[in-house]
């Protein structure tokens, strides 16, 4: 996302997090509003239930309907009622706030809002505890919508509005790097387009994503019908003519305005050459006539900076990455070693690792599944897996970054660039984090958790020892008895709690090993 386009995803994310008023979000058509919703989705907490309204054409009783559909609210569509609907609504926001639950309305296309729907959502957020509102609402609409809410008329609802933002257009650099980011998504060269080409893409869509997307997919088309493998300013241009009909109709317009100019000038040049004198006649119809001058777009000047390059660094060229990962040795079990050697960590003798044995070293595993972008947002080691012909598991552990994100660092120094190994990807990833420092005041027996393993793992490191149990988060009896002599050496009262002045012991203790985290460079 463009730093724009971030930031309204924040205002987004504080109408769901703080306060109990309105969040209105606007933009020009085509700006990725709609696509900002469906991102923040994505980013929701667990906690959080959302009604998303998309059909903005709904009278009051159809939106309140469409609200307890999206939340599961069950109804008699039969005897349909204002007051039983808000009613079963605000039953269900009082049940889901008890619940440690919050709800969110959220309504696309906003603009579209009768006067009468819009008084009824401003209702909605009369539904209230003592302490707190039981729905936020956040609208979503073009620019329309922002001269609508300045409406007399609508001035209790506009007051509500504890956050706006308007979602710019992108600028010519950020035009730039969103093509870039496409063309590296969708495994292409970054070369394709010229920097002039770019340039006129921008000057042609005025950075509406949206016109980006059309002019680019045409462009693209574009030379491939004609077998060119560089996009022009020439190309665009053509492009341009096909899909971005409305030109012609701004060019025809003005076309017209100059044409209504141009016979102004002239009535009004007959009017003057009527009523003056004969030797202003003459002068004036002796006289050279100096051609009208054309309009043109200003252009940009020949000394505006090119785009920053950067040093290549070394890329790996033999063997190809599929040659290099089809190794028996890329194992799991090698990645994690890697993994240990980067954290200067001991490695066991059997040479036998799993994340078992990574949190008796103080490291938790976290398996899950991804797109690139989000591999590229984590900030510690991840290890790949990828699957080839032979449907066997293959392993490689990240250490960098280079070259503006692609190329991709494995151990052993060798690099390849993104394109060849998401060839081979398969979505998996296994990240490695240091143990957290726990947040409790205490730790007892029977207590299962993460606080645990990090317990045991500065144990470990306290008295030299690695002991393996079968529930390494339960706080058994065996480590009762270790933290009563831990409890000895440091002078505390021996109980085989951790408590305050334990924890803080721990804590002290723990400060001076090594729990800096291997981080990804770039």
């Amino acid at each position: 996302m463009s730093a724009r386009h971030q930031e309204g995803l924040a205002h987004l994310l504080y109408g769901m997090d703080f306060g109990g008023g309105f969040v209105a979000l606007t933009g020009e058509v085509g700006t990725g509003k709609t696509t900002l919703c469906h991102c923040l989705l994505k980013q929701l907490p667990k906690n959080i239930d959302v009604a998303l309204i998309l059909n903005s054409k709904l009278n009051v009783l159809e939106l309140l309907a469409t609200i307890c559909d999206e939340l599961g609210i069950v109804y008699n569509q039969k005897h349909l009622s204002l007051k039983s609907l808000i009613d079963l609504l605000n039953q269900y926001l009082l049940t889901a706030h008890a619940n440690g639950r919050r709800t969110v309305l959220l309504i696309d296309e906003a603009q579209n809002l009768s006067l009468e729907v819009l008084e009824q959502i401003r209702l909605l957020t009369n539904l209230e505890t003592s302490k707190t509102k039981l729905l936020r609402i956040v609208l979503v609409g073009q620019p329309e919508l922002k001269d609508l809410l300045k409406r007399q008329d609508l001035r209790q609802l506009n007051q509500r509005i504890t956050a706006r933002y308007h979602l710019q257009s992108l600028d010519l650099q950020e035009t730039r790097s969103y093509i870039h980011h496409r063309l590296l998504v969708s495994n292409g060269h970054q070369d394709i387009f010229k920097e002039t080409a770019i340039r006129k893409i921008y000057q042609l869509s005025s950075g509406i994503p949206r016109l980006i997307n059309i002019l680019c997919d045409r462009a693209l088309l574009g030379a491939y019908s004609t077998n060119t493998t560089v996009i022009t300013p020439a190309i665009v241009k053509n492009a341009a003519k096909e899909v971005l009909v409305d030109d012609d109709k701004k060019q025809s317009r003005f076309g017209a305005f100059l044409s209504l100019l141009l016979l102004a000038g002239m009535v009004a040049s007959i009017y003057f050459l009527n009523y003056n004198d004969k030797q202003t006649k003459q002068t004036l119809l002796t006289s050279t006539v100096k051609p009208v001058e054309q309009f043109a777009i200003p252009k940009l000047e020949k000394n505006t900076p090119p785009i920053e390059k950067i040093n290549p660094i070394p890329i790996a060229t033999s063997p190809s990455f599929a040659e290099w990962i089809n190794n028996p040795s890329y194992s799991l079990d090698a990645a994690l070693i890697n993994v240990l050697k980067g954290w200067s960590k001991t490695i066991p003798d059997n040479a036998n690792i799993d994340c078992h044995t990574l949190e008796t070293k103080g490291l938790r595993c976290v398996l899950g599944q991804a797109n690139w972008k989000d591999i590229l947002a984590l900030k510690q080691p991840v290890i790949l897996e990828f699957t080839l012909t032979d449907n066997k598991k293959h392993h490689a552990l990240i250490t960098g970054f280079g070259q503006n994100q692609t190329v991709i660092h494995f151990t052993n120094k060798i690099s390849y660039p993104v394109a060849d190994v998401l060839k081979y990807w398969d979505g998996y990833y296994l990240s490695l984090t240091a143990l957290p420092v726990p947040s409790v005041s205490e730790m007892v027996s029977h207590q299962a958790s993460d606080d645990v393993l990090w317990l045991r793992y500065v144990l470990n490191t306290f008295d030299g020892k690695s002991v393996t149990v079968d529930k390494p988060r339960v706080y058994d009896h065996e480590l009762s008895v270790r933290i009563k002599n831990f409890q000895h050496q440091q002078h505390l009262t021996e109980d085989g709690k951790v408590g305050a002045k334990t924890l803080e012991q721990l804590k002290s203790l723990a400060r001076t090993f090594d729990f800096s985290q291997l981080k990804i460079t770039n």
